[in-house]
Protein backbone atom coordinates (compact mmCIF):
# COMPACT_ATOMS: atom_id res chain seq x y z
CA UNK A 1 0.00 0.00 0.00
CA UNK A 2 1.35 3.42 -0.94
CA UNK A 3 1.45 5.99 1.83
CA UNK A 4 0.17 9.41 0.82
CA UNK A 5 -0.43 12.67 2.63
CA UNK A 6 1.52 15.72 3.85
CA UNK A 7 3.98 13.72 5.93
CA UNK A 8 4.91 11.29 3.15
CA UNK A 9 5.10 14.21 0.71
CA UNK A 10 7.55 16.02 2.98
CA UNK A 11 9.72 12.90 3.23
CA UNK A 12 9.73 12.55 -0.55
CA UNK A 13 10.81 16.17 -0.96
CA UNK A 14 13.65 15.71 1.55
CA UNK A 15 14.81 12.62 -0.34
CA UNK A 16 14.86 14.53 -3.61
CA UNK A 17 16.71 17.47 -2.04
CA UNK A 18 19.23 15.08 -0.55
CA UNK A 19 19.79 13.48 -3.95
CA UNK A 20 20.36 16.97 -5.41
CA UNK A 21 23.16 17.87 -2.98
CA UNK A 22 26.74 18.03 -4.31
CA UNK A 23 28.66 14.81 -3.61
CA UNK A 24 30.80 16.19 -0.77
CA UNK A 25 27.78 17.62 1.04
CA UNK A 26 25.93 14.35 0.56
CA UNK A 27 28.83 12.52 2.23
CA UNK A 28 28.71 14.95 5.16
CA UNK A 29 24.99 14.34 5.60
CA UNK A 30 25.58 10.56 5.59
CA UNK A 31 28.34 10.90 8.22
CA UNK A 32 26.09 13.10 10.36
CA UNK A 33 23.27 10.57 10.09
CA UNK A 34 25.62 7.82 11.31
CA UNK A 35 26.60 10.04 14.25
CA UNK A 36 22.98 10.72 15.26
CA UNK A 37 22.00 7.08 14.99
CA UNK A 38 25.08 5.28 16.31
CA UNK A 39 26.66 7.74 18.76
CA UNK A 40 23.76 9.88 19.92
CA UNK A 41 21.47 6.83 19.65
CA UNK A 42 18.53 9.00 18.67
CA UNK A 43 15.28 7.42 17.55
CA UNK A 44 14.54 6.89 13.88
CA UNK A 45 11.93 9.66 13.98
CA UNK A 46 14.27 12.20 15.62
CA UNK A 47 17.15 11.30 13.31
CA UNK A 48 14.91 11.75 10.27
CA UNK A 49 13.82 15.19 11.52
CA UNK A 50 17.41 16.34 12.13
CA UNK A 51 18.54 15.10 8.72
CA UNK A 52 15.62 16.82 7.01
CA UNK A 53 16.64 20.13 8.57
CA UNK A 54 20.31 19.71 7.58
CA UNK A 55 19.42 18.72 4.02
CA UNK A 56 17.27 21.85 3.76
CA UNK A 57 20.11 23.99 5.13
CA UNK A 58 22.76 22.59 2.77
CA UNK A 59 20.43 22.82 -0.22
CA UNK A 60 19.95 26.50 0.65
CA UNK A 61 23.72 26.94 1.05
CA UNK A 62 24.47 25.49 -2.39
CA UNK A 63 21.42 26.91 -4.18
CA UNK A 64 20.05 23.56 -5.29
CA UNK A 65 16.45 22.37 -5.29
CA UNK A 66 14.53 19.11 -5.55
CA UNK A 67 14.26 19.46 -9.34
CA UNK A 68 18.06 19.10 -9.56
CA UNK A 69 17.92 15.50 -8.33
CA UNK A 70 19.38 13.14 -10.89
CA UNK A 71 20.83 15.98 -12.96
CA UNK A 72 24.66 15.63 -13.03
CA UNK A 73 25.04 19.14 -14.44
CA UNK A 74 23.58 20.54 -11.22
CA UNK A 75 26.67 19.34 -9.34
CA UNK A 76 28.95 22.05 -10.61
CA UNK A 77 32.49 21.67 -9.32
CA UNK A 78 32.28 25.20 -7.95
CA UNK A 79 29.40 24.10 -5.73
CA UNK A 80 31.12 20.99 -4.40
CA UNK A 81 32.80 22.81 -1.52
CA UNK A 82 31.30 20.95 1.41
CA UNK A 83 30.50 23.46 4.15
CA UNK A 84 32.55 26.37 2.84
CA UNK A 85 30.57 29.57 3.28
CA UNK A 86 28.33 28.18 6.03
CA UNK A 87 28.35 31.08 8.48
CA UNK A 88 25.87 32.73 10.76
CA UNK A 89 24.66 34.91 7.87
CA UNK A 90 23.64 31.83 5.89
CA UNK A 91 21.92 30.34 8.94
CA UNK A 92 19.92 33.53 9.49
CA UNK A 93 19.01 33.80 5.81
CA UNK A 94 17.89 30.15 5.79
CA UNK A 95 15.58 30.75 8.75
CA UNK A 96 14.32 34.01 7.22
CA UNK A 97 13.39 32.17 4.03
CA UNK A 98 11.34 29.70 6.03
CA UNK A 99 9.66 32.49 7.97
CA UNK A 100 8.66 34.05 4.64
CA UNK A 101 7.21 30.68 3.66
CA UNK A 102 4.93 30.79 6.69
CA UNK A 103 6.71 28.42 9.09
CA UNK A 104 5.54 28.76 12.68
CA UNK A 105 7.72 30.10 15.49
CA UNK A 106 7.79 26.62 16.99
CA UNK A 107 9.09 25.13 13.72
CA UNK A 108 11.67 27.89 13.32
CA UNK A 109 12.91 27.38 16.88
CA UNK A 110 13.23 23.63 16.33
CA UNK A 111 15.13 24.08 13.08
CA UNK A 112 17.45 26.66 14.62
CA UNK A 113 18.24 24.18 17.40
CA UNK A 114 18.79 21.46 14.80
CA UNK A 115 21.19 23.71 12.86
CA UNK A 116 23.15 24.48 16.03
CA UNK A 117 23.51 20.77 16.75
CA UNK A 118 24.82 20.21 13.23
CA UNK A 119 27.31 23.09 13.18
CA UNK A 120 28.67 22.06 16.60
CA UNK A 121 29.25 18.53 15.24
CA UNK A 122 30.81 19.87 12.02
CA UNK A 123 33.18 22.09 14.01
CA UNK A 124 34.26 19.17 16.21
CA UNK A 125 34.90 17.12 13.08
CA UNK A 126 37.07 19.86 11.57
CA UNK A 127 34.59 20.58 8.79
CA UNK A 128 34.10 24.17 9.98
CA UNK A 129 36.89 26.43 11.30
CA UNK A 130 34.48 27.82 13.91
CA UNK A 131 30.94 27.12 15.07
CA UNK A 132 28.52 29.73 13.60
CA UNK A 133 25.62 28.16 15.48
CA UNK A 134 26.79 29.71 18.74
CA UNK A 135 25.81 33.13 17.37
CA UNK A 136 22.42 32.05 16.04
CA UNK A 137 19.42 33.25 18.02
CA UNK A 138 15.99 31.75 17.50
CA UNK A 139 12.45 32.75 18.42
CA UNK A 140 11.02 31.27 21.58
CA UNK A 141 8.49 28.64 20.58
CA UNK A 142 4.88 28.94 21.65
CA UNK A 143 4.12 26.41 24.36
CA UNK A 144 0.70 25.07 23.51
CA UNK A 145 -1.45 23.56 26.21
CA UNK A 146 -1.61 19.80 25.60
CA UNK A 147 -4.94 18.21 24.78
CA UNK A 148 -6.01 15.85 27.53
CA UNK A 149 -8.92 13.68 28.59
CA UNK A 150 -10.83 14.35 31.78
CA UNK A 151 -10.46 11.64 34.38
CA UNK A 152 -14.02 10.41 33.74
CA UNK A 153 -13.35 10.30 29.99
CA UNK A 154 -10.19 8.26 30.59
CA UNK A 155 -12.21 5.85 32.74
CA UNK A 156 -14.79 5.53 29.97
CA UNK A 157 -12.01 4.89 27.43
CA UNK A 158 -10.75 1.99 29.54
CA UNK A 159 -14.29 0.65 29.96
CA UNK A 160 -14.81 0.68 26.18
CA UNK A 161 -11.58 -1.27 25.83
CA UNK A 162 -12.73 -3.84 28.38
CA UNK A 163 -15.96 -4.39 26.47
CA UNK A 164 -13.97 -5.08 23.31
CA UNK A 165 -11.55 -7.38 25.13
CA UNK A 166 -14.48 -9.40 26.50
CA UNK A 167 -15.08 -10.68 22.96
CA UNK A 168 -11.77 -12.54 23.21
CA UNK A 169 -10.63 -11.35 19.78
CA UNK A 170 -6.80 -11.13 19.69
CA UNK A 171 -6.75 -7.61 18.25
CA UNK A 172 -9.27 -6.37 20.82
CA UNK A 173 -7.18 -7.89 23.62
CA UNK A 174 -4.06 -6.20 22.25
CA UNK A 175 -5.73 -2.85 21.79
CA UNK A 176 -7.09 -2.86 25.34
CA UNK A 177 -3.70 -3.83 26.78
CA UNK A 178 -1.71 -1.20 24.89
CA UNK A 179 -4.17 1.60 25.72
CA UNK A 180 -4.16 0.58 29.39
CA UNK A 181 -0.36 0.59 29.42
CA UNK A 182 -0.08 3.91 27.56
CA UNK A 183 -2.35 5.63 30.06
CA UNK A 184 -0.97 3.85 33.14
CA UNK A 185 2.66 4.68 32.41
CA UNK A 186 2.62 7.75 30.16
CA UNK A 187 5.22 6.17 27.87
CA UNK A 188 5.99 7.56 24.45
CA UNK A 189 4.64 5.70 21.44
CA UNK A 190 8.16 4.73 20.31
CA UNK A 191 8.88 3.36 23.79
CA UNK A 192 5.70 1.30 23.76
CA UNK A 193 6.40 -0.17 20.31
CA UNK A 194 9.94 -1.10 21.39
CA UNK A 195 8.87 -3.12 24.43
CA UNK A 196 9.74 -6.82 24.69
CA UNK A 197 7.94 -9.35 26.86
CA UNK A 198 10.86 -9.51 29.27
CA UNK A 199 10.59 -5.77 29.88
CA UNK A 200 7.44 -6.39 31.90
CA UNK A 201 7.99 -7.43 35.54
CA UNK A 202 4.65 -8.70 36.77
CA UNK A 203 5.98 -9.52 40.24
CA UNK A 204 6.92 -5.92 40.94
CA UNK A 205 4.37 -4.57 38.47
CA UNK A 206 6.86 -2.33 36.65
CA UNK A 207 7.96 -2.05 33.04
CA UNK A 208 11.50 -1.31 31.86
CA UNK A 209 11.48 1.54 29.36
CA UNK A 210 14.29 2.38 26.95
CA UNK A 211 13.81 6.10 26.38
CA UNK A 212 15.50 8.88 24.47
CA UNK A 213 19.27 8.63 24.32
CA UNK A 214 19.00 4.92 25.23
CA UNK A 215 18.31 5.88 28.86
CA UNK A 216 16.51 3.23 30.90
CA UNK A 217 13.86 3.88 33.52
CA UNK A 218 11.44 1.71 35.47
CA UNK A 219 7.79 2.77 35.43
CA UNK A 220 5.07 1.18 37.58
CA UNK A 221 1.63 0.16 36.34
CA UNK A 222 -1.57 -0.79 38.14
CA UNK A 223 -3.80 -3.83 38.47
CA UNK A 224 -6.03 -2.96 35.47
CA UNK A 225 -2.97 -2.85 33.21
CA UNK A 226 -1.67 -6.10 34.68
CA UNK A 227 -4.96 -7.87 33.97
CA UNK A 228 -5.10 -6.51 30.41
CA UNK A 229 -1.47 -7.47 29.70
CA UNK A 230 -1.89 -10.97 31.10
CA UNK A 231 -5.01 -11.52 29.01
CA UNK A 232 -3.21 -10.35 25.86
CA UNK A 233 -0.18 -12.55 26.53
CA UNK A 234 -2.23 -15.60 27.45
CA UNK A 235 -5.14 -15.42 25.01
CA UNK A 236 -4.30 -12.90 22.28
CA UNK A 237 -0.63 -12.89 21.41
CA UNK A 238 -0.35 -16.66 20.76
CA UNK A 239 -3.08 -16.32 18.12
CA UNK A 240 -1.10 -13.84 15.98
CA UNK A 241 2.52 -14.71 16.83
CA UNK A 242 4.73 -16.09 14.05
CA UNK A 243 8.35 -17.05 13.63
CA UNK A 244 9.08 -13.36 12.93
CA UNK A 245 7.53 -12.12 16.17
CA UNK A 246 10.62 -12.46 18.30
CA UNK A 247 10.25 -11.12 21.83
CA UNK A 248 8.06 -8.14 20.90
CA UNK A 249 5.39 -7.44 23.50
CA UNK A 250 2.80 -6.02 21.10
CA UNK A 251 2.27 -7.47 17.64
CA UNK A 252 0.50 -6.43 14.48
CA UNK A 253 -2.03 -8.68 12.78
CA UNK A 254 0.74 -10.26 10.67
CA UNK A 255 2.75 -11.20 13.72
CA UNK A 256 5.50 -8.58 13.49
CA UNK A 257 6.24 -5.92 16.10
CA UNK A 258 3.43 -3.37 16.14
CA UNK A 259 4.29 -0.09 14.42
CA UNK A 260 3.48 3.47 15.58
CA UNK A 261 0.93 4.05 12.83
CA UNK A 262 -1.14 1.14 14.08
CA UNK A 263 -0.97 2.39 17.67
CA UNK A 264 -2.04 5.89 16.61
CA UNK A 265 -5.01 4.48 14.72
CA UNK A 266 -6.01 2.28 17.65
CA UNK A 267 -5.96 5.19 20.10
CA UNK A 268 -7.81 7.61 17.81
CA UNK A 269 -10.52 5.01 17.09
CA UNK A 270 -10.92 4.17 20.77
CA UNK A 271 -11.15 7.81 21.88
CA UNK A 272 -13.74 8.46 19.17
CA UNK A 273 -16.02 6.03 21.00
CA UNK A 274 -15.99 8.24 24.13
CA UNK A 275 -18.76 10.88 23.92
CA UNK A 276 -17.44 14.44 24.04
CA UNK A 277 -13.77 13.47 24.32
CA UNK A 278 -11.16 15.50 22.46
CA UNK A 279 -9.56 13.80 19.46
CA UNK A 280 -6.21 12.75 20.92
CA UNK A 281 -3.60 10.18 20.02
CA UNK A 282 -0.98 8.28 22.06
CA UNK A 283 0.80 11.49 23.01
CA UNK A 284 -2.52 12.82 24.29
CA UNK A 285 -2.74 9.81 26.60
CA UNK A 286 0.75 10.67 27.83
CA UNK A 287 -0.41 14.22 28.55
CA UNK A 288 -3.51 12.89 30.25
CA UNK A 289 -1.50 10.55 32.49
CA UNK A 290 0.79 13.39 33.57
CA UNK A 291 -2.09 15.77 34.21
CA UNK A 292 -4.09 13.25 36.23
CA UNK A 293 -1.04 12.36 38.34
CA UNK A 294 -0.52 16.04 39.15
CA UNK A 295 -4.22 16.45 39.86
CA UNK A 296 -3.92 13.52 42.26
CA UNK A 297 -1.16 15.24 44.21
CA UNK A 298 2.02 13.90 42.58
CA UNK A 299 5.05 16.21 42.74
CA UNK A 300 6.72 17.46 39.58
CA UNK A 301 9.99 15.62 40.17
CA UNK A 302 8.24 12.27 40.42
CA UNK A 303 6.25 12.90 37.24
CA UNK A 304 9.47 13.98 35.51
CA UNK A 305 11.09 10.65 36.41
CA UNK A 306 8.08 8.62 35.31
CA UNK A 307 7.82 10.37 31.94
CA UNK A 308 11.55 10.38 31.28
CA UNK A 309 11.80 14.14 30.75
CA UNK A 310 15.35 15.45 30.58
CA UNK A 311 14.40 18.74 32.21
CA UNK A 312 11.81 19.80 34.75
CA UNK A 313 10.74 22.64 32.46
CA UNK A 314 9.12 20.13 30.10
CA UNK A 315 7.14 18.58 32.93
CA UNK A 316 6.06 22.01 34.18
CA UNK A 317 4.05 22.46 31.00
CA UNK A 318 1.47 20.12 32.50
CA UNK A 319 0.93 22.40 35.49
CA UNK A 320 -0.92 24.84 33.22
CA UNK A 321 -3.74 22.38 32.71
CA UNK A 322 -4.30 22.02 36.46
CA UNK A 323 -4.85 25.73 37.06
CA UNK A 324 -8.61 25.33 37.51
CA UNK A 325 -8.04 22.79 40.29
CA UNK A 326 -5.60 25.15 42.00
CA UNK A 327 -8.04 28.05 41.70
CA UNK A 328 -10.76 25.95 43.29
CA UNK A 329 -8.46 25.07 46.20
CA UNK A 330 -7.54 28.73 46.58
CA UNK A 331 -11.20 29.78 46.63
CA UNK A 332 -11.98 27.18 49.30
CA UNK A 333 -9.01 27.75 51.59
CA UNK A 334 -7.58 31.28 51.29
CA UNK A 335 -9.13 33.79 53.72
CA UNK A 336 -8.96 36.55 51.11
CA UNK A 337 -10.19 34.51 48.17
CA UNK A 338 -13.74 35.88 48.24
Amino acid sequence: MTTTGPRSGARSNVARLRAALPPRSAEIVADYEDYLRDERMLSQHTTRAYIGDVVSLLAFLHGVNADDAGDPSAHDERLDTGLDGLGVGVLRAWLARQREEGRSRTTLARRAASARTFTAWAHRRGLLPSDPGTRLASPRPHRRLPGVLRADEAAELMRVGEVGADTGHPVALRDHALIELLYATGVRISELCGLDIDDVDFDRRVVRILGKGRKQRMVPFGLPSERALRSWLRRGRPEVATADSGAALFLGVRGKRVDPRTVRRVVHDAVAAVPGAADIGPHGLRHSAATHMLDGGADLRSVQELLGHATLATTQLYTHVTVERLKAIHDQTHPRAQ
